[in-house]
């Protein structure tokens, strides 16, 4: 329980770091840039694709390496990327500087999951859940400080000073994080690390082949896939709906995103014990039904609490589905191989997170508002039926 409080207040600091500088500053500081619906799109996806192509191989290394030496590498970007965003002059340094920013959370977060996993037993709902729920307060605290920094004296809209001084504020919390990571999160076990140089490159290559061909995981970790494909589209878009559409401050606009993950992360925890008393199939379905019909109304609102209703009931959506899906995933995994397993999770999470600003920039572009979310919430309403045809609840 030490290592997991250790882990948990690492995991704030970091999270906290991280969500000062995406949501909803990253947007509006692409807006600011000169980039279009499609353009912003990419600027907050592009840090996903990093996690894509190393979050797989992030959680299967640490299966060979060990968990903390993988993590302190992830907390290493963490510290110091941030520092980067005081050099971007244009819309290509920011998706060069998002890209590279991605690598903390694609190699920090599998890992630490999978730590998690390994040491919470029957409690593996409850603690993963406690675990996300820490790491969201940190981001709940972000988006609405970053909003509020922006909407201070901005009459004619946010200036550079203002994204630096969010950019300086991710850079000091980030360091937090690196810092008490290297004071508390120790060493390797010694027969860890043994069992590690014993193993090599075939275990890292067999827990890949195993996760990667298991279909009910692929298939679980699908449908929070899919889940974050809707988060992801909001999370680039509803920021720039509610200022530019609505007519709400940049401050109500970090606002918005704040209630949502502020109503997630209190029922996390709650619905995990749930699922691990009583199953986790049917509040995955739940949250699916939740977040794709607030998903499909919220372009139809036009009023601050309107939307607010509509970002509560995709946030208890989010709630259900997440609670649960990791800790179904672990609970599928072979030979302990968590590692691959949260790293798989991860990827297959991402992707629909990064695919979601880019479809939705592009949807947008095309159709606007109305046509984007309703066609966004029908692939989450789709996906029910795939996952209940495909994973059964483990025994």
């Amino acid at each position: 329980m030490r290592d997991f409080n250790n882990l948990c207040a690492v995991g704030f600091f970091a999270r906290f770091s991280y969500a000062l500088a995406r949501n909803p500053v990253l947007p509006l500081f692409a807006l600011f840039l000169g980039a279009g619906p499609e353009a912003v799109g990419l600027a907050v996806g592009i840090s996903t694709v990093t996690g894509i192509l190393f979050k797989l191989p992030a959680g299967a290394l640490s299966d060979v390496v060990g968990r903390r030496r993988t993590m302190l590498a992830g907390l290493v970007v963490f510290g110091l990327m941030p520092f980067a965003y005081f050099f971007i002059d244009s819309y290509r340094a920011l998706i060069v500087v998002r890209f590279m920013h991605g690598l903390a959370t694609a190699i920090y977060g599998p890992v630490a999951m999978a730590v998690v996993a390994e040491v919470a037993g029957s409690r593996r709902g409850e603690l993963l859940s406690w675990f996300s729920s820490v790491g969201i307060i940190g981001t709940l605290l972000g988006a609405p400080i970053g909003g509020l920094v922006l909407d201070v004296s901005a009459s004619g809209g946010p200036v550079l000073w203002q994204f630096r001084m969010v950019f300086a504020l991710s850079a000091v919390t980030g360091m937090a994080a690196l810092l008490l990571g290297l004071k508390t999160l120790g060493r390797d076990a010694p027969q860890e690390m043994e069992q590690a140089a014993g193993s090599g490159l075939r275990r890292f290559r067999q827990g890949i082949a195993e996760v990667l061909s298991d279909r009910r995981l692929v298939t679980a970790s699908a449908v929070e896939g899919v889940q974050n494909m809707g988060m992801g589209a909001l999370e680039a878009f509803l920021p720039i709906y509610a200022v530019t559409v609505v007519g709400l401050s940049e401050f109500q606009a970090g606002l918005l995103w704040g209630v949502q993950i502020f109503v997630t992360m209190l029922s996390k925890p709650l619905l995990g014990r749930m699922s691990d008393s009583r199953g986790r199939r049917g509040l995955i379905v739940a949250g699916l039904l939740l977040c794709g019909g607030a998903l499909a109304a919220m372009p139809f609102m036009h009023g601050f609490f309107a939307l607010l209703a509509a970002c509560l009931v995709f946030g208890m959506g989010e709630a259900l589905v997440t609670s649960s899906s990791a800790a179904l995933v672990a609970d599928m995994c072979r030979d302990r191989r968590f590692g691959s397993a949260m790293g798989a999770f991860g990827t297959i999470f991402d992707i629909g997170h990064a695919s979601g600003p880019i479809c939705a920039g592009l949807l947008i572009g095309w159709g606007g508002y109305q046509v984007c979310f309703p066609l966004l919430a029908g692939m989450v309403f789709l996906a029910i039926p795939v996952f209940l045809r495909n994973v059964a609840e483990p025994d």
